[in-house]
């Protein structure tokens, strides 16, 4: 099978070649001259799958737990589609179908937290290039935050031990009382909190659920596509702008300066 892809955002088109068929489709990715050159101010990111490569972690202390319930284990890449919706729903996707019981899902939702308590470190670490991005976001002065689905404490260490050479104005994991992504009530509450309007963030994220919580947020959605998930999912979620390189969201603010 022959599989390309080729993302032009500033021609607003997304070509696609998937198996020898030729497919183009054509997006507002910038819905107008206008909006290209809009003035950002801030930037809220996810983090799994956009700043930092976690995936071996999760899948890795997922199928632990599963091990110790005696259900298979998925490969690691599979992980990729089982995340990013919050850690209650990871488990009952990673749960055979005929295991799905809330007894079931709790005992394994406590085993995987476990696991993933002891290794959550071991092969975590920021995707390539991400570290000198925020490096010059931070050199700019541009206000920057976090919001994950992942629980709040695993959040809030993982940014403290990996990236706390980084000025973050907020960061937020799922809490108890606050809905999570793509639910837009925390995106805005940290709009607020940075005192910037939401139209003048950008959100970056690798997700569909990130394109649709930076949309219902009113936020300016932009897929990293050296994530989780593919363009063809950002797109069709409503990505705004596509980016290969964590250097290219620099564009969006250093040619305002």
């Amino acid at each position: 099978m022959c599989s390309f892809s080729l993302v032009a955002t500033h021609l607003n088109i997304s070509l696609f070649l998937i198996a020898g068929k030729r497919l183009i489709i054509i997006r507002h990715l910038y819905n107008t001259m206008a909006e290209t050159q809009k003035k950002f101010k801030a930037i809220l990111f996810d983090l799994d799958g956009t700043l930092l490569d976690t995936l071996q972690d999760l899948a890795e202390s997922t199928n632990r737990a599963l091990g110790q319930m005696g259900y298979p284990a998925h490969p690691v890449e599979a992980y990729k589609y089982i995340v990013g919706d919050g850690v209650e729903t990871l488990i009952a996707r990673a749960l055979p179908e005929y295991a799905r019981q809330p007894d079931k899902k709790s005992q394994c939702l406590y085993l995987a937290r476990l696991e993933y308590s002891r290794c959550w470190s071991v092969n975590t670490k920021p995707y390539p290039g991400i570290v000198e991005m925020l490096k010059k976001l931070q050199e700019q002065r541009i206000p920057m935050a976090i919001f994950s689905n992942k629980p709040n404490e695993f959040t809030k260490d993982m940014v403290a031990q990996i990236l706390e050479n980084y000025d973050f104005e907020v960061v937020f994991g799922s809490r108890d009382g606050y809905p999570i992504k793509p639910d837009p009530t925390v995106a805005l509450q940290i709009a607020e909190k940075l005192d910037v309007p939401a139209r003048e963030f950008i959100y970056l994220g690798d997700t569909n659920t990130d394109m649709q919580t930076a949309n219902a947020a009113g936020m300016y959605a932009v897929g990293a596509l050296w994530g989780f998930r593919d363009a063809d999912e950002l797109i069709r979620a409503g990505a705004k702008a596509l980016v290969k390189r964590p250097v290219e969201l620099l564009d969006f603010f250093d040619k305002y300066d």
